[in-house]
């Protein structure tokens, strides 16, 4: 028999009855009835339930463990009464009785138990993780992270793609975070730095000639910690093609993507058709970049209703340049109670608050109003029948611009009895993120958000430069390796007007790709870094590696990357990536359990030339 096993703790059925067996794994739970003690044994594949009652010479060392004490047993399989089947376990069938026990690694206290699924301090899960990566939840997420990883390469390998690995260690290169750098101990007073991305290294292979790249990568950035990112590292499906346009790379991407999704989403619908749309259609919509469609509330432009109107906070508003108003319609939500539910959030997230209008079923109030009669009169000529009912809006903004505007922003709106609209005014990049957000929590409140979906968006034609309001000076607003729509004659003319072959693939409010076609001519790209106020020399001194590489019958290629860390986070459900890396960083980018990270040896700085300024 093998030192340790025979079975794992999954295996075990009706078959094996009669046989001995050796099981080696974890006490996931004992359980003393009457004297008997049943013991969850368990190990990475399942559990099966071991026993022992006082005639078996291993009585006394069974009763001596602990949870998560790691043992082995040898027994004999005997089969379940037929009551106490537990139809939950592959295993239920069936439990062994325990002739022989060892154990082969004691347990201490624990911080945290592993059975069951009691809610901790982070601080304490990610101190111990070891431990609670034996949770059966946290052994699921890693089974699906690396059950996706397998499934992404299979997948890239049939569409004839060929992975290459690229270094770890390289030259610092601006990609929109701040890098980690590694000192030289070769080159005093230089510096290596961790890749934040792949990026010019999978350029550089489509200038070599190898046509179709791609790598499950590592990338490292430091970055401030939000739920869906990790501060220090992450990994990315990372791909780069040859002589494609923008289409060739979706096409690409979109059937990996689909297949991953409705092989792991457990059931949930995976939307089929991808809308491309416009960064700018996407800011005025849906207030973000990455949109979840699968709330159906499109927000729009109301100024012309309130142009000129009666509610002069919005009426002046419209009168400053690059100013609108935009209504975020919220179907089902026309009751006063959330109308000021939904302004209270407003003001939370620093806003005044928000406008809003509801419509609802003509009151006796208001009949009364209109014809000059009394509430008791109005009431009786609404039961005869002799005022004809209908609809009417209310709220504060309604009363303001009076019954001819509202009625107009209810058909542009498409809504009904029973609805409500919600309104914001400025320059629409100072409240686009609140409405963004606020269009999520009404879809969320409401019930309009389909949850059982995987809804996947497009994100297309994205600005490649902004202007800083003070100062006027223009720069890169997203990559600036993307190749100018137009090419060389659209950097001509206003770059603000400018629009990049860049794309991003949007899923359920998470950007979850990123590419772009890329910027291969070294003409076009030394202009394009001239507009920002990037001079010819510090482009050949930052990017001298790649532009010299395109000196050489550079091919016209593009690529993206998608976030791996993100697609097991939604398809595992969870609201934070942490719950989907193995050792991640807290919030503070500490690595708790190896104590990361620390103050280095004096030896060590000796070695690199470097001094440590003690901080204030």
């Amino acid at each position: 028999m093998h030192a340790y096993r025979s079975q794992t703790c999954a295996e075990l059925t009706k078959a094996n009855v009669g046989e001995t067996v050796r099981l080696s794994g974890w006490v996931n739970r004992i359980r003393d009835h009457g004297g008997i003690l049943f013991i969850d044994l368990r190990d990475a594949y399942g559990i099966t339930q071991v026993l022992c009652d006082p005639d078996s010479p291993a009585f006394a060392a069974v009763e001596a463990v602990r949870a998560e004490y790691c043992i082995r047993i040898d027994g004999e399989v005997k089969a379940r009464d037929e009551s106490l089947v537990n139809p939950k376990l592959p295993t239920g069938e069936v439990e062994v009785f325990i002739r022989e026990i060892e154990v082969l690694g004691s347990a201490a206290e624990l911080p945290l138990q592993v059975f069951g699924e009691q809610e901790y301090p982070e601080e304490t899960r990610l101190r111990y993780r070891y431990l609670d990566l034996r949770r059966e939840k946290m052994q699921a997420n890693m089974a699906l992270r690396s059950d996706l990883v397998a499934s992404i390469r299979k997948r890239m390998w049939a569409k004839e793609f060929r992975e290459y690995q690229t270094p770890i260690i390289t030259a610092s290169s601006p990609e929109g975070a701040r890098d980690f750098l590694v000192p030289s101990r070769l080159h005093p007073g230089k510096f290596y730095a961790l890749p934040q991305a792949p990026q010019q290294f999978k350029q550089l292979i489509m200038v070599s000639g190898f046509d179709k790249y791609f790598q499950i990568a590592p990338c490292f950035r430091d970055e401030d910690p939000r739920a869906d990112r990790s501060p220090t590292d992450f990994y990315q499906l990372d791909l780069e093609m040859s002589f494609v346009t923008q289409q060739d790379v979706f096409d690409t991407i979109q059937p990996v993507m689909q297949g991953v999704f409705e092989e792991f989403g457990g059931g949930k619908k995976v939307d089929t058709v991808w809308e491309q749309i416009s960064y700018r259609d996407a800011a005025k919509w849906y207030g973000t970049d990455k949109p979840d469609l699968r709330n159906p509330i499109k927000m729009q432009d109301c100024s012309e209703h309130f142009r000129g109107s009666g509610f002069a906070i919005f009426a002046k508003l419209l009168e400053q340049e690059g100013t609108e108003v935009r209504a975020i319609p919220a179907p089902t939500g026309g009751s006063r109670k959330f109308c000021d539910r939904m302004n209270a959030f407003a003001q939370k997230e620093g806003l005044p608050g928000m406008g809003y209008i509801f419509w609802r079923d003509k009151t006796a109030d208001s009949v009364a109003q209109e014809l000059g009669i009394t509430v008791k009169e109005a009431q009786a000529k609404m039961k005869a029948g002799e005022v004809e009912g209908g609809m009417e809006a209310a709220g504060p903004l309604a009363k303001n611009i009076g019954p001819e505007r509202t009625e107009a922003i209810r058909v542009q709106l498409g809504l009904k009895v029973g609805d409500a609209a919600f309104f914001l005014g400025g320059k629409p990049k100072q409240f686009e993120t609140v409405a963004g957000k606020a269009r999520v929590a009404i879809g969320d409140e409401l019930g309009l958000t389909d949850k059982e979906r995987f809804a996947f968006c497009w994100i297309v034609d994205f600005p490649i430069y902004e202007q800083d309001e003070e100062t006027g000076k223009i720069d890169f607003e997203h990559n600036p390796f993307s190749m100018p729509q137009g090419g060389m004659e659209a950097l001509q003319g206003d770059p603000l007007k400018v629009l990049g072959y860049q794309y991003d693939l949007a899923c359920n409010g998470y950007e979850l790709v990123s590419g772009a076609i890329r910027n291969h001519k070294p003409e076009i790209m030394f202009k394009a870094f001239e507009i920002a106020g990037y001079g010819k020399d510090e482009v050949e001194k930052r990017f001298g590696g790649m532009v010299n590489a395109f000196q050489y019958g550079a091919p016209p290629h593009g690529g993206c990357a998608a976030g791996i860390d993100r697609m097991v986070m939604l398809l595992a459900d969870e609201q934070n990536i942490r719950e989907v890396i193995m050792f991640p960083m807290n919030q503070r980018g500490e690595d708790l359990m190896m104590n990361a990270p620390s103050e280095p040896m004096s030896e060590q700085l000796m070695e690199l030339s470097l001094r440590v300024i003690p901080q204030e």
